[in-house]
């Protein structure tokens, strides 16, 4: 069985969990290791536990916990080419713990395999990443200011999709933000918005995804309740209805189970 936990989802810190069968992974660690530690313990895991870690990119909203994570426990930290090499100028005396993940080329971690693929965001080798097990499959697309070609070519056929929905663009335009930081959020390296988040949802969908979680929500620029609005709405007007829901922001969510039956790319 494969099973998806948001251990934190937003602006102010962001870890996910995914386990194929006994193999688990976090994806990023950017809440406190105390948090972290905390969450595996519901689940009924120790820190010990993990596979590995894999980073998105280097924003501390998404590595602050690492540093602490990585003197607790021996498991290796997979990344991109780039994003490695960041995470060995910050955290030296772990470099040798440091993997670099090929981009869009499927490799074996575990119960499963692992595809990496580039997003556009202000961070150096930032990616989001795809797995495929026995279960099921999942996608995880976060941090980027449009889909990319590499998302769009690697993402569709999962089961379940974690996906961007970071804020509506008629809240972030009206709101106290400085003008730099709007337009930042709106380019091409910043986050996708409600509108484009339900775009690709769609196409998501007609390529099978049964469950989709809208992810990484502003707080200041965005609702739960606009987010997920924006999103039903593109799907049921092209007469798909998967499963929607939203992550909680700063706390674990519920347990996702994959539906479907992946087989593993080679």
């Amino acid at each position: 069985m494969t099973t998806v936990h948001t251990l934190a989802s937003g602006s102010s810190g962001n870890a996910l969990l995914v386990s194929c069968g006994g193999t688990h992974i976090l994806v990023d660690a950017g809440i406190s290791c105390r948090r972290i530690t905390a969450s595996l313990r519901e689940l009924g895991l120790a820190p010990e536990a993990l596979a590995a870690v894999l980073i998105t990119h280097t924003h501390t909203d998404h590595i602050s916990g690492l540093q602490t994570l990585l003197k607790r426990t021996d498991f290796p930290v997979w990344a991109t080419a780039r994003t490695c090499r960041e995470l060995r100028l910050r955290l030296p005396e772990h470099g040798t713990r440091m993997r670099e993940l090929p981009l869009c080329q499927p490799i074996p971690l575990g119960n499963c395999f692992v595809t990496a693929f580039s997003t556009s965001h202000d961070a150096p080798g930032a990616c989001g990443f795809r797995f495929d097990a026995a279960g099921g499959s999942v996608g995880v697309l976060t941090d980027t200011g449009y889909v990319t070609e590499e998302a769009a070519a690697v993402l569709p056929g999962v089961d379940l999709a974690v996906l961007e929905a970071n804020h509506d663009v008629e809240t972030l335009q009206s709101g106290s933000y400085p003008y730099y930081l709007k337009q930042r959020i709106l380019g091409e390296k910043g986050h996708l918005s409600n509108e484009t988040s339900a775009r690709f949802a769609v196409v998501l969908a007609e390529a099978g995804a049964s469950e989709i979680i809208l992810a990484h929500l502003s707080r200041e620029n965005n609702t739960p309740a606009m987010a997920r609005n924006a999103v039903e709405t593109a799907l049921s007007a092209a007469g798909l209805f998967p499963r929607l829901t939203v992550a909680p922001r700063d706390t674990m969510s519920e347990t996702y189970i994959v539906s479907g039956r992946a087989v593993c790319r080679k």
